[in-house]
């Protein structure tokens, strides 16, 4: 059998699929025509198999959109922190759809890149913890602003899937019927495979604030950066809003910032950031193109705060 599948290799024919099914041995019996299946049927899977080889090459080596060799990416995995404030764009309450559309698009075009992207989004465009009333305790506030949250987060997860972006939600509080339990090695799973995550219901506990949740969450998943999404440009030297001569600050160190008081973040999400090494951009939300700009690693946006002086 062996001399005769070599023979037929020697004449340039093609042996059959499964030896099992027709015998070598059989070969000069079979008819022209069930000779001519049988090549065919090889050919297509030599075809499919350098197809394979082809799309492993092409997936291994990017390429941008004009063809040329696509450069490492600054940053592979990122947290966004997104202020709920920030959604409700030019309303006084709730969100803003068209806000809520454009941070869709940029983190789209910002995961199509190879970004692997986690968000955590605040509440405060439906409720604040701090901005409870007489009579309500804290930790109960805590706990509508983290609902709040998920308000956000469930949104966001829309926009998101419309713009072709697979999305998971993951909760800090059980809700079973709307999102998942957060399970760290789940979410680490989900931006493997190029899904965003939305953290939502801050970290589960009262007194401690959004960003606190994304810089624990950051540090969790081994983000490379964390990224705090504000009105303003970037940090400061003073408000800009009541000082028109106020100079941004294009980096900064953590130091700087704990001992100046420059409120970019509560101090324990600066600390967090700060013990993992993980730098903190702030950039402003609302210029078209940042978001994604930002997320590539472009340094000519925002604040970058580092262990750098």
């Amino acid at each position: 059998m062996l001399h005769q599948a070599r023979s037929v290799h020697q004449r340039g024919g093609v042996a059959p699929l499964h030896p099992s099914a027709c015998a070598v041995s059989a070969w000069n019996t079979c008819s022209v025509s069930h000779r001519v299946h049988l090549r065919q049927e090889a050919s297509k899977n030599v075809l499919y198999s350098r197809h394979c080889a082809m799309m492993a090459l092409a997936t291994s080596s990017p390429l941008s959109q004009d063809g040329s060799q696509r450069g490492e990416l600054r940053f592979k995995r990122v947290m966004l922190k997104v202020s709920g404030e920030a959604l409700e764009g030019s309303h006084d309450y709730g969100i803003d759809p068209s806000v809520l559309k454009s941070i869709a698009k940029e983190v789209a075009a910002a995961v199509r890149e190879g970004v692997e992207v986690a968000i955590v989004v605040g509440g405060g465009n439906f409720f604040r913890g701090v901005d409870r009333w007489d009579g309500m305790e804290r930790a109960t506030a805590d706990y509508v602003g983290m609902l709040a949250t998920v308000m956000n987060a469930v949104c966001l997860q829309s926009a998101l899937e419309a713009e072709g972006v697979q999305t998971r939600v993951q909760t800090a509080i059980e809700m079973q019927e709307i999102a998942e339990p957060y399970i760290r090695r789940r979410a680490i799973r989900h931006l493997e495979r190029g899904r965003v995550v939305i953290f939502g219901a801050g970290t589960g506990n009262p007194f401690f604030t959004t960003d606190t949740a994304a810089a624990l969450r950051a540090a969790e998943i081994g983000a490379d950066a964390f990224f705090k999404a504000t009105k303003v440009d970037g940090v400061y030297d003073d408000d800009p809003v009541k000082n028109p001569e106020a100079v941004m600050h294009k980096s900064l160190s953590f130091r700087d910032v704990l001992l100046k008081d420059l409120n970019v973040m509560d101090d324990t999400a600066i600390t967090l950031c700060k013990e993992n090494s993980i730098p903190v951009v702030v950039f402003n939300l609302h210029t078209d193109g940042n978001v994604v700009a930002a997320l590539l690693g472009d340094p000519d946006v925002g604040t970058i705060i580092s262990h750098g002086t």
